[in-house]
């Protein structure tokens, strides 16, 4: 444990129960159902209200093999093609094998899809895949029909929820094991103010941390609270170097910044070519399925393309579909172009490229167990091996879904048992950012860690965010009227920071391009020196220390072996030999 916790106000008030899941995506809800069904005392807290996480913005849909001809194996085929040599294979079997059965259960649930005529499911094909597995709702709401369906069941089944409440840090007993969660409700829940919920269980569900850039897909309450947290917690974070930007996003003009409407890779499944101003489909010979290659291909392609025009973005055209298909099809993408006045049934969509989805996370195990006993991790804020260095599109809501049911089989079989919280250490509690750096830390990551990184865009990108951080340890020790003071924006602001450092860290490291990394400097793939995973954990000084493993093996959970990981590596100029340091 690292002792590092946000500088809080104790808890006046609490909670008591088996389990509490920190989410209401797909992961969380899932999960929480699951145990709830089991007769364990479930809370839900969420950061906003129940259905406002990012799962309610998926677009594309959900994949499985639920179409005739189509296998698992198929399905598993092509998640390690776009995982680029780093997915745990075990993994992904788990998710390709047990996927289409919890699609039929999220069904059973509530979930309505969209159908083909006869009454079996519509399937359609996204980026990487070779077969129509897409399972989609309401044309282009697939997300926001599972939120749907799962909320509802939620607030069927009479769960506990604690909505508009930021989580802060994990408590734990004297042996060292989770004990609950402490977390700040924003006005609006039954409870106001820094409290606790004391659980020996407590599952992350917290989403992405699309937050730390300038321009992401992301709602804005993904922050990178779960990541943080799990730091701080003296957690493992593993594969943080693979952000995936997301090729299609609608382009709002340079300076836009916070979440931007996302033009779903469906769009191009049904047909959708990219061209550029002269309208040349640029990405016919990139890739043996053109626009449907895997997304950091495609985001690859149009920022190469970008870069040789001189422009700041390229073009979706679909004006082929007709006003028919684009009403029936794609009616939220419709909405969201002609609001920002553009209509895509007689024009081009300008998009670019945008940061998407977090590939790694916490590191789990299969039953999404993290290095820390009785803490565990689903969705977007885990690393359960499956994506490696670039997700297959889709996947994600699957993962989700599949490994909240495994979380919630271990946690029924294991009844953990915890002992009273413990008084944090004496170790001083993280200094606060002030929450105007918050967008300093976006464009610092923009800048130096975005679709095109080097080792010199890198090395400023570290050094601007240790100088945030380096500020407030002095503002902090100097007892300074500029410190700031705890409160949801500076919160949010310290775990965006941590989060990049940690981020920035890793790619550092990576001196190769794999994925949804992408080093100008060092263009090439090194399988035989990078087919590594880079595994991250935070000192009691609160400096990121990464870890290369030996092999491709995702490795077991559990305290770090050094059978598993080669010798750690420098972050910080302090680590260095004394020679050596600048």
């Amino acid at each position: 444990m690292t002792g590092i916790r946000l500088t809080a106000p104790a808890p006046g008030w609490s909670i008591e129960a088996d389990v509490v899941v920190v989410g209401s995506g797909v992961a969380g809800l899932t999960t929480a159902l699951r145990c709830a069904a089991a007769g364990l005392a479930t809370v839900v807290v969420t950061k906003a209200r129940l259905d406002d996480g990012s799962t309610r913005w998926a677009q594309g849909g959900i994949a499985a093999a639920l179409g005739e001809g189509d296998t698992p194996e198929q399905h598993l085929d092509d998640t390690l093609v776009a995982g680029a040599g780093l997915c745990d294979e075990a993994a992904v079997r788990t998710l390709v094998t047990e996927g289409p059965d919890a699609v039929r259960r999220l069904i059973g649930t509530g979930a309505r899809f969209d159908t083909a005529e006869g009454g079996d499911i519509a399937l359609t094909r996204e980026g990487g895949h070779h077969r129509r597995r897409i399972a989609h709702a309401g044309g282009d709401a697939t997300g926001a029909e599972i939120s749907r369906a799962l909320v509802e069941a939620v607030r069927g089944a009479a769960l506990r929820t604690v909505e508009n409440a930021l989580v802060l840090d994990l408590l734990t007993d004297a042996e060292g094991r989770t004990a609950g969660v402490t977390l700040h409700v924003m006005g609006e829940g039954q409870h106001d103010g820094v409290g606790a919920v004391h659980a020996p269980a407590v599952v992350l569900a917290t989403g992405g941390m699309g937050q730390v850039f300038s321009a992401t897909t992301n709602p804005a309450v993904s922050t990178g609270d779960g990541v943080a947290l799990a730091l701080r917690a003296g957690a493992e974070v593993s594969d943080l170097e693979f952000v995936q930007f997301h090729p299609t996003v609608l382009f709002l003009g340079a300076d836009a910044e916070g979440q931007q409407p996302l033009v779903s890779e469906a769009v191009r499944g049904e047909g959708a070519h990219l061209v550029d101003a002269s309208g040349t489909r640029f990405m016919l010979g990139e890739h043996e399925l053109a626009e449907l290659a895997p997304r950091d291909i495609v985001a690859k392609a149009i920022t190469r393309r970008m870069e040789l025009h001189g422009t700041e973005h390229m073009y979706l055209d679909a004006r082929h579909f007709g006003a028919k298909m684009w009403e029936h099809r794609f009616p939220t993408i419709l909405a969201a172009c002609r609001a920002h006045g553009i209509d895509p049934v007689t024009e081009p969509i300008p998009v670019a490229p945008a940061a998407h989805h977090a590939s790694g996370g916490v590191r789990t195990d299969l039953r999404g167990r993290t290095t820390v006993p009785g803490l565990y991790a689903c969705g977007e804020v885990a690393c359960t091996g499956v994506h490696g260095a670039n997700r297959l599109a889709s996947n994600s809501l699957l993962e989700g879904l599949v490994f909240a049911e495994r979380i919630a089989a271990d946690i029924v079989a294991d009844r953990p048992r915890a002992g009273a919280p413990v008084t944090a250490s004496a170790a001083a509690p993280s200094p606060l950012i002030a929450p105007e750096a918050r967008a300093t830390i976006q464009r610092v990551m923009t800048l130096g860690a975005g679709v095109l990184r080097s080792a010199e865009s890198l090395a400023t990108a570290a050094e601007r965010l240790e100088a945030l951080h380096g500020s407030a340890l002095r503002a902090v020790a100097a007892d300074e009227p500029k410190v700031a003071v705890p409160g949801v924006e500076a919160w949010e602001a310290t775990n965006l920071l941590l989060v990049s450092r940690v981020l920035v860290a890793a790619a550092q490291q990576r001196e190769e391009t794999r994925g949804c990394h992408w080093r100008e400097d060092r263009p090439e793939r090194d399988d035989a020196e990078w087919r590594r995973h880079l595994v991250v954990r935070l000192t009691p000084e609160r400096r990121p220390v990464v870890h290369r493993t030996r092999t491709e093996a995702f490795g077991p959970v559990g305290p770090a072996r050094a059978a598993d990981f080669g010798a750690a590596s420098p972050t910080h100029p302090a680590d260095l030999p004394e020679e050596h340091r600048p």
